[in-house]
C-alpha cells in the first residue's frame, strides 16, 4: 500500500498536538487521560458501527486491544505528570524513548533485525532528540527535572508496551482499524478512571475552556491520529513505526514555540533537522528485516 507511510506520518502529525492540548486544558494527569479517551469512545463507536460488517476479529485479538489500552492509560498518566514537571517538549521527547524498548523487544521476540541503515541512523536520531530537548543548557526548563525525567522514561516503557500490544491486536486484522482502536480506547478509559480514584486532583466535573481543549485532544489525537496510525501499524516493521513516532516530539517542540512562544535555540533547530533526516532515511530505506532461519 503506497499510502501506508504518508498516512502514518499524518497520524503522527495529529498526535504531536497532544501535549499542547494537555497544557492548555490545565487539568490533572488522570483527568486528561480519562476525558481524552472518554470523549473519543462515542465517535469511534459510530465509526465502528458503520464498518463492523468487515470486523471479523477473534475475541483474543479484542482482548489484546483492550489490554494495550490499559498500558496506554499508564503511559498517558505518567506522561501528563511529566508535562507538569518538565514541560510539553521535553516530556514528549522522553516518552519517545519507547523506540529503544520497542526495538529491543522486536529484536529479541519478533525476529526483526535492524538494517545497517537503522543501526547508523537511530543514534543520529537520538542525538537530534537530545538536542531538541535542550539537555545540558544552563536554562533547562522544568519545575521538577529529576521527577519529570523519571516519569517521562517510565511513560516511554508503557508507551512501548501499548504500541506492541496494539500492533499485535491488529496484525491479523484485514478489516477496518476502528475496531482495535475502539477496544483499546475503552480499555484506556476504564484504566484512567481507576487511576483517578487515587489522584487528589481528579475530577469528572466539566469546566470551560478546559473540556473544550480535551474534546479537541480526543478528536485530533485519539480519533484522527490513531486511526491513521492504526491503518499503517500492522503493515510496517515494529521498529520503523516506532521511529516514525519520534516525529511527535519534533512537532510538539515546534507547536510549543508557535503557540506558547517557547523559542528554539540554534542547537534545538539542529536537533529538529537531524530527527527529520533520520525519519526520511528510515522511511526510504527501511529499518528492519526478518531474521534468517537457522539451518
Amino acid at each position: 500500500m503506497r499510502l501506508t507511510r504518508p498516512l502514518a506520518l499524518l497520524g503522527v502529525l495529529c498526535i504531536s498536538f497532544s501535549a499542547i492540548f494537555v497544557r492548555l486544558a490545565h487539568v490533572s494527569p488522570a483527568t486528561a487521560a480519562f476525558f481524552r479517551t472518554a470523549y473519543a469512545v462515542p465517535v469511534l463507536w459510530i465509526l465502528w458501527r458503520s464498518t463492523r460488517a468487515g470486523d471479523h476479529r477473534e475475541s483474543r485479538l479484542r482482548w489484546w486491544a483492550a489490554a494495550s489500552g490499559v498500558l496506554l492509560a499508564v503511559d498517558l498518566v505518567l506522561w501528563h505528570r511529566a508535562i507538569d514537571d518538565i514541560g510539553a517538549g521535553l516530556a514528549t521527547v522522553l516518552a519517545n524513548t519507547q523506540v529503544v524498548f520497542v526495538g529491543l523487544y522486536a529484536w529479541a521476540f519478533q525476529r526483526e533485525r535492524p538494517t545497517r541503515e537503522a543501526s547508523l541512523v537511530i543514534p543520529v536520531i537520538f542525538l537530534g532528540v537530545a538536542l531538541i530537548s535542550g539537555l545540558g543548557r544552563a536554562d533547562a526548563y522544568g519545575a521538577a527535572p529529576v521527577a519529570g525525567v523519571i516519569f517521562g522514561v517510565l511513560a516511554g516503557v508503557a508507551y512501548a508496551g501499548f504500541l506492541l500490544g496494539y500492533r499485535r491486536s491488529g496484525k491479523a486484522q484485514s478489516g477496518p482499524p476502528t475496531g482495535p482502536l475502539l477496544d483499546s480506547t475503552v480499555g484506556a478509559a476504564v484504566a484512567a478512571i481507576a487511576f483517578g480514584a487515587f489522584e487528589p486532583g481528579f475530577s469528572l466535573a466539566p469546566t470551560w475552556p478546559a473540556h473544550g481543549w480535551l474534546v479537541a485532544l480526543a478528536l485530533t489525537t485519539q480519533v484522527s491520529g490513531w486511526l491513521l496510525i492504526g491503518i499503517a501499524l500492522p503493515r510496517l516493521p515494529a521498529l520503523e513505526t516506532s521511529v516514525m513516532l519520534m516525529l511527535q516530539p519534533m512537532g510538539t517542540v515546534i507547536w510549543a514555540g508557535l503557540i506558547f512562544g517557547e523559542n528554539l535555540s540554534i542547537t534545538q533547530w539542529a536537533g529538529v533537522a537531524l530527527v527529520l533526516l533520520g525519519i526520511v532515511v528510515l522511511s526510504w530505506r527501511g529499518s528492519a528485516r526478518a531474521a534468517r532461519r537457522e539451518s
